[in-house]
């Protein structure tokens, strides 16, 4: 596929999107996980979207993903939130691979050939993980209790983070890979969340894991972010971000096929939030594509970009929020009905607030940035 065509893979989102988006209402309805999807992603190798085409993947990049992801969601929220989780992964690894980096290029290969699916637990990592790694004979002994494990139900490998207290150096953060059926792993059955219902993003419980010393992928230093995690954040987020600003898009097709056409889109007050939500939209999306053009293709351990990842974050999560508000108010009061699409929408869209970094901690890091302070600790 042409790397220009930032639009090469939306279609097929949608082609599978449509093949599974009739489920997002009863999987959202009982809280139950989105596994038709990932049944219909597999077959279609859309686990390999970001895999390199050389090693068997359809080598998208970091922009293709972010605008597929974007369309999936319009189909089902849920679905392309838990395997935006998976795309971010193999986006870094991917980077790792172009710089031969140790494990990067027979990772790249498992989830072409194998279909493997990579689950991130960053919701409880970043810089200060939950959990404890203690060293071992030969390794490490695992201990926490992470959560937001988006799509483990079907995962086959952790991506995870821990906290190590080096003799010589420390209190450092371990990245390792840890294979979801290891022994002294256990998923609870916790997630019953307000939106975002078929994700799967269960509790997971780790007790006395061992980790060989060849499954640690980085070590790096506790409370920081650093240059690693500048690249993690500028390739994470803006897949993440265009999860995101599908919902917000779907509740404005929604609300406005909802009014088309009869005696209220008469009405200048919904002409004008159609207007507003319409101007909010591109708004929201002119910020995404930005931040993509600031991170580029292949993006260095730069802060520039992780802000701007950070900025299109925070505007989508604002603008999307609204929209999801005005697309209610232009639709009535059928809107305020369980199973009605845009009270789904209203609950999904409120998931992006809780990603890292917050929209509050986005302007303080900025503000820091600017005024020549220490940013690299929160």
């Amino acid at each position: 596929m042409p790397t220009d065509d930032r639009d090469a893979f939306v279609a097929l989102a949608r082609e599978l999107g449509t093949q599974f988006g009739d489920e997002s209402a009863a999987r959202d309805r009982d809280g139950s996980f989105v596994a038709k999807a990932y049944d219909v992603m597999r077959d279609a190798g859309y686990l390999a979207l970001a895999v390199p085409t050389e090693l068997g993947g359809m080598g998208a990049s970091l922009t293709q993903v972010t605008l597929a992801q974007a369309e999936m969601s319009k189909h089902c929220a849920s679905a392309s939130l838990a395997v935006s989780m998976h795309h971010h992964i193999t986006l870094f690894a991917g980077w790792r691979y172009r710089r031969e980096m140790p494990g990067a290029e027979g990772l790249l290969r498992r989830i072409a050939d194998d279909r493997i699916v990579l689950v991130s637990t960053g919701g409880s990592d970043f810089t200060r993980p939950n959990g404890t790694a203690e060293k071992v004979d030969g390794g490490y002994r695992l201990n926490a209790r992470k959560i937001f494990s988006s799509q483990v139900p079907v995962g086959d490998v952790f991506s995870t983070m821990f906290t190590y207290e080096d003799p010589e150096q420390g209190r450092r953060v371990l990245g390792m890979s840890v294979p979801v059926k290891a022994e002294g792993v256990e998923v609870l059955d916790t997630w019953d969340a307000m939106g975002m219902r078929g994700t799967g993003s269960h509790d997971v419980q780790m007790t006395d894991v061992f980790a060989a010393d060849a499954q640690v992928a980085s070590d790096r230093p506790w409370g920081v972010i650093d240059p690693p995690l500048l690249v993690i954040g500028s390739l994470a987020m803006p897949v993440i971000t265009g999860v995101y600003l599908g919902v917000a898009e779907a509740a404005r097709d929604y609300a406005v096929a909802a009014v088309a056409g009869k005696a209220r889109a008469e009405d200048p007050l919904v002409q004008r939030q159609v207007g507003l939500m319409d101007t909010k939209l591109r708004v929201a999306r002119w910020s995404l594509l930005g931040a993509l053009d600031v991170i580029g293709p292949d993006p260095r351990p730069d802060v520039d970009a992780f802000d701007a990842a950070m900025a299109a974050k925070r505007c989508v999560a604002e603008e999307g929020i609204a929209v999801c508000d005005l697309a209610m108010d232009v639709a009535g009061g059928a809107s305020f009905y369980r199973g009605n699409p845009i009270e789904q929408c209203y609950r999904d869209i409120r998931a992006i607030k809780f990603h890292p970094l917050t929209p509050e901690q986005s302007l303080l890091h900025a503000g820091r940035v600017a005024l020549g302070l220490p940013a690299d600790d929160l």
